[in-house]
């Protein structure tokens, strides 16, 4: 898939374009995405994403880091923080931005080292796509984690946006098909997931995880813990 969020960070960071990112859906109007959204200061940042950063402990891998802000205010903090990302030219923005460990790589196919914190946040989660892949997904961040290890990720209830055409009657509502659109290029349909809390308990239960909800906002956002069950 072609690099389209890595370029829209890239350009922003250097300046070099005034380019809208757009976000392409399939169940209304296309939606602009702010790219200094992955730039912000940690004065910046909502409740959920300050509080998950409180709660990190030891060794931390900060998944889909994007251009780095959450991996750079853990790094002022004096956490040992590794930031993983797909893209190579958000990864190079990070190194640029000062990031000390960035990795380009893809978190299903990852690893090499454990951590005591897993972190992602912005939604993180969804990289996953499909409920069925969040169980790929949770069985093979166990051989990332060290006993006692935690992940801290948010995620959303998004049934709000089917309240005039009721939900999807096949599949789970919080699989989306998403599409990046910046400079004239596109990236192809990608599989995106918003998973509600009632519906990740008993999958993450099944994985052999125990959840704990951190914190739960108005608009049905909420952030959790996992931990390995004893």
């Amino acid at each position: 898939m072609k690099d389209i969020l890595g370029q829209a960070i890239h350009d922003h960071y250097h300046q070099l374009a005034n380019h809208k990112l757009w976000i392409n859906n399939q169940y209304g109007p296309k939606e602009e995405m702010p790219v200094d959204i992955y730039f912000r200061d940690e004065d910046d940042m909502p409740d959920i994403e300050w509080l998950a950063m409180n709660e990190c402990r030891g060794t931390v891998l900060d998944i889909g880091a994007g251009a780095g802000s959450h991996a750079l205010i853990l790094q002022e903090r004096g956490f040992d923080v590794t930031a993983l990302d797909i893209s190579p030219m958000a990864c190079d923005v990070m190194t640029a931005r000062g990031v000390q460990k960035v990795i380009k790589g893809d978190i299903f196919r990852y690893d090499e080292e454990k951590f005591d914190t897993l972190l992602l946040l912005m939604n993180g989660i969804g990289l996953t796509g499909t409920l069925e892949n969040l169980k790929v997904f949770l069985h093979h961040i166990k051989s990332l984690l060290n006993p006692g290890g935690q992940m801290l990720f948010d995620s959303s209830d998004i049934a709000y946006l089917y309240e005039e055409s009721g939900l999807p009657e096949k599949g789970y509502y919080g699989e989306l098909l998403y599409q990046y659109q910046y400079n004239r290029q596109k990236t192809d349909w990608f599989h995106w997931l918003y998973v509600d809390e009632k519906t990740l308990e008993p999958i993450v239960n099944e994985a052999g995880f125990d959840m704990e909800v951190l914190l739960e906002d108005e608009f049905k956002q909420y952030l959790v813990r996992l931990i390995l069950s004893k």
